[in-house]
């Protein structure tokens, strides 16, 4: 293994990592242009390119030996294994896909398709902003609230703004309101594994808050073994 990589013990027939600033991919990932929306793509073919998932920001599939992955930079990569059947998913879940609860979705697909149970599947949330880095104006806060989400879980009102960046004012805790939508999916709370890493806090991972928009990615992927 890479030592540059961060590695999730999911289960023995699956390999999920996270890349942190600079590593160097230990073999090919599929890609998609991701845009912060809810479009699922399942990928049925190894030589899918990265051109034909245009639009998408989240892709499962059966096929092993063929790594699937998202880009990130303090948006939330959610990477789903299912043993019993092996099935395996790669999610980008900003704050805007959280909203539209794109994770719940994929999992929808992953049983319609594969027969993929959610109370069989393991999860990953890896490296993303963190609760205390996350600071959202009132009108996202109110989003979440408007969506369900259980805001005295994911928000917190840390009072008047700093003049430092991400001090006081609104925060939003987007791995833990992941979190929650993969509970309420019915993915048992067993089953899902926080990395706990804030990239906006953490500088071997890329994080657009930090460094801009135009920064590296975080290429987050997972693979059945064949």
């Amino acid at each position: 293994m890479f030592q540059d990589i961060l590695y999730y013990p999911l289960c023995a027939g699956v390999e999920a990592f996270t890349t942190r600033r600079d590593s160097v991919l230990p073999y090919h990932v599929i890609q998609g242009h991701q845009v912060h929306g809810s479009r699922v793509a399942i990928i049925d073919r190894p030589e899918t390119t990265r051109e034909e998932l245009e639009g998408y920001d989240a892709f499962l599939t059966n096929l092993p030996g063929v790594a699937i992955g998202v880009r990130t930079a303090d948006c939330v990569p959610i990477l789903l294994y299912g043993p019993k059947n092996r099935t395996i998913a790669a999610i980008h879940s900003g704050w805007k896909g959280t909203v539209q609860m794109i994770s719940r979705k994929v999992i929808g697909i992953l049983e319609d398709k594969y027969g993929t149970k959610p109370s069989d599947i393991l999860a990953a949330i890896g490296p993303c902003i963190g609760p205390d880095s996350f600071q959202v104006g009132e009108k996202v806060a109110a989003v979440f609230k408007d969506a369900g989400f259980p805001m005295d879980r994911i928000w917190k009102f840390m009072g008047p703004k700093e003049k430092k960046p991400m001090e006081g004012g609104h925060h939003i805790n987007l791995p833990e309101a992941c979190r929650w939508t993969l509970l309420e999916a019915g993915v048992p709370e067993e089953s899902i594994l926080v990395s706990g890493i804030d990239t906006y806090r953490d500088p071997s991972f890329y994080s657009a808050r930090r460094e801009g928009i135009e920064c590296g990615r975080n290429i987050n992927a997972i693979k059945i073994l064949i």
